[in-house]
């Protein structure tokens, strides 16, 4: 058995990937995944759908490379993260459509939670916030307001997942209810520091415990698929959220080393090590991995919005057809363009963390064109990778280290060059780029024994371009604090009027 598949089901799209003995892939097949927005601040996925475009793109590279299923020693799992899934026990069918973890929809829920005191007993349990990001009030949404669905969870009768949960559901017959100690470390139910669902918070998010998964190590046995999926049972080894598959991918096992993923979103983390770190600039404490039952913690800054801005000018304004030529037309932006797009289309993520901040763009002149907007836009995803860097330093004082970049984004060399000029630092974007995939096989690889430690792993890694800073310092810390000014100003815009806002971006175009 010399092959091994990753299954890498992202916010809009599902993957297969297919890795040899030496992890290198051999082919990709992918199938994108239509979100609906049926009010305003709610996304939403059909899980039916997400089942069916896994299950196709992992027949998909089989068939492309025909190899046999008996060949693949093992399955790996990677997830978009805190999205939520409730399903009837019996029949396997969701009672309700995904709400991914885009979804506002619980804001007025976690006001009166924050307001009600529960903010700092939360945090000090599962490093998290109160806030509708994580999976908690999206399943108490779903069984308040899907007639019978609480009477039925206190029964037994119904499961909740994220969605690598409701894959292992789906893969194994049933036969597994499980998540990883990632995915479970993104519910606000989980305490991190005893590695168990906890009573207290199952109480006061009023979730019953009888829907909940088994939580199980990030490299460890999840079932084999049934046969009849795939013609032959394939073991599924390892599981982890995709913000830690991709910090296992970049072989991130150091105290210190910090990755960056740029996909739908853009998510920064840092290996703690055994202990966990508390943020002071509202960072989150998360889990990194679980391996032999020992917890590697992480700092982590959530991006809400970065690939998805390149897709809402694409597909939103039409100034392109196709992603890849934003790094050209990126290259044609005039000299001193003060354009600035804040895409906080569904809130501000870390620091800030404001679920009611709206998206806007600042600074345009009469000779604004598609390449200053495209810039602006790729400007944002670095802008906002230096916020939550510059927290990190405060938190745990990194320095001027190197940062390991992943995603689909990082294939544009011009935004992998904006960002090392934005960080001053430099960014190291590694050979093998489909790093999420790569490292829920790394998971996967430990769990049939290919591996005997995360060092021989780390081993594999390697650099295929290291892009360094080379723009003057004062002019770097001019476009970023032009950038501060632009976020407070979407911060306080919900309150004011349409005309103030316009005196407002008139004011920074000037």
């Amino acid at each position: 058995m010399s092959y091994l598949l990753s299954i890498d089901q992202g916010t809009t799209s599902s993957r297969a990937v297919l890795f040899d003995r030496s992890l290198s892939p051999l082919a990709i097949a992918q199938q994108e995944l239509v979100q609906s927005f049926p009010d305003d601040g709610w996304v939403e996925h059909d899980a039916e759908t997400i089942w069916q475009t896994v299950i196709g793109v992992c027949r998909e590279v089989l068939q492309r490379t025909g190899v046999a299923p008996r060949d693949i020693a093992a399955i790996g799992i990677t997830n978009q993260r805190e999205s939520t899934v409730v399903w009837d026990r019996a029949t396997g069918a969701p009672i309700h459509p995904v709400i991914v973890w885009q979804d506002r929809r619980t804001v007025a829920h976690c006001d009166a939670l924050n307001a009600a005191g529960h903010a700092e007993r939360v945090r000090e349990r599962t490093g998290l916030l109160i806030d509708p990001y994580f999976s908690a009030t999206k399943l108490a949404w779903i069984l308040d307001n899907v007639p019978g669905a609480r009477q039925r969870a206190e029964r037994g009768e119904l499961a909740f997942g994220t969605v690598d949960s409701y894959l292992v559901w789906r893969l194994t017959g049933g036969r597994h209810h499980a998540t990883d100690a990632t995915n479970a470390s993104r519910t606000l139910l989980f305490d991190i520091h005893t590695q168990q669902w906890d009573a207290e918070l199952l109480t006061l998010f009023d979730i019953p415990a009888a829907v909940l998964p088994e939580v199980r190590d990030s490299s460890s046995d999840y079932g084999s698929t049934e046969p009849g999926l795939f013609g032959h049972p394939i073991p599924i080894t390892g599981v982890a959220g995709d913000q830690h598959a991709a910090l296992v991918g970049q072989a991130c096992f150091e105290p210190g080393m910090v990755k960056s993923t740029y996909g739908t979103g853009c998510f920064i983390m840092l290996n703690a090590g055994e202990q966990a770190v508390v943020s002071n600039n509202r960072l989150l404490t998360t889990l990194a991995y679980r391996i032999d039952g020992v917890p590697t913690y992480a700092l982590e800054g959530s991006i809400f919005v970065a690939g998805a801005t390149v897709q809402w000018l694409r597909d939103g304004l039409k100034l392109f057809d196709d992603a890849a030529e934003t790094e050209r037309l990126a290259e044609q932006t005039r000299a001193g363009s003060g354009v600035y797009l804040v895409p906080a289309f569904t809130g501000l993520g870390a620091p800030h963390w404001d679920p009611r901040a709206r998206g806007a763009i600042f600074g345009l002149t009469r000779d604004t064109g598609i390449a200053e907007l495209v810039a602006a836009g790729l400007r944002s995803v670095c802008f906002q990778t230096r916020d939550l860097h510059r927290c990190m330093e405060q938190d745990v004082g990194l320095g001027q280290g190197r940062l390991r970049v992943d995603g689909g984004m990082v294939a544009n060399g011009w935004l992998m060059q904006c960002l090392a000029d934005v960080l001053g630092q430099e960014v190291d974007r590694p050979a093998v780029r489909e790093t999420t995939a790569l490292g829920a096989a790394y998971l996967a690889a430990l769990g049939v024994g290919w591996f005997r430690s995360l060092d021989e792993l780390a081993a594999n890694w390697q650099c295929e371009r290291t892009f360094f800073p080379r723009m003057p310092a004062d002019i770097r810390e001019s476009l970023y604090a032009g950038w501060q000014v632009a976020v407070e100003r979407v911060k306080s815009e919900r309150e004011l009027s349409a005309g103030c806002a316009t005196e407002h971006a008139l004011s920074l175009a000037g």
